[in-house]
């Protein structure tokens, strides 16, 4: 990891671990998890949110007055709202994203989740998400929430992701692996 990225998680660390105590402390984690998918899709939709976060152009009242703003408009808790309001004053929105994602994962732990990102040939059926999410329960011991991708490039197939832990049992996989081998032999 670059030693940006590590100075923005840091960053944003510190900020969800403060908000996520705050939230606690208040009983309201369910809250602050709408909160989270409401900006997380926010983002994900609007070029000048985005533009809003990330540019060093706007200046600290400009970007303050406008999270604030976005903020109200999204129905944010008013924990959430100024803790946004306080990262547009001290010039750390550009590491909201991040912050986003530490909340997310320290929501998830409190209840004892655990996300998996699966890539698969085919798109998986509610069985064999299921099947798959008993699977990942038994091995971690935590819930599962899964976020299935397709990617028809793998032939067969799939991909799992947890946490740092990575399963492959793809045919592309096993192909460059026998393309390897024989490369050695040869």
């Amino acid at each position: 990891m670059s030693e940006q990225a590590s100075t923005s998680k840091g960053i944003a660390s510190r900020y969800a671990s403060a908000l996520f105590g705050l939230a606690n402390e208040q009983d309201d984690l369910p809250t602050l998890e709408q909160n989270v998918g409401k900006l997380e899709d926010s983002i994900a939709e609007s070029v000048d949110l985005n533009r809003l976060i990330s540019s060093p152009i706007y200046s600290r009242g400009d970007q303050q007055s406008a999270i604030t703003a976005v903020a109200i408009k999204l129905g944010l808790s008013s924990i959430m709202t100024n803790t946004l309001s306080l990262m547009a004053a001290k010039r750390r929105l550009f590491v909201v994203p991040t912050f986003l994602t530490v909340l997310s994962e320290l929501i998830a732990d409190s209840k004892n989740e655990i996300t998996a990102d699966v890539v698969s040939a085919t798109s998986l059926s509610k069985s064999q998400l299921e099947k798959l999410a008993k699977a990942l329960k038994a091995s971690f011991g935590k819930d599962i929430n899964i976020n299935s991708t397709v990617d028809k490039s793998l032939i067969g197939g799939m991909t799992v992701k947890v946490g740092s832990r990575m399963i492959d049992t793809t045919i592309l996989a096993k192909l460059n692996s026998l393309q390897n081998i024989m490369k050695e032999v040869g």
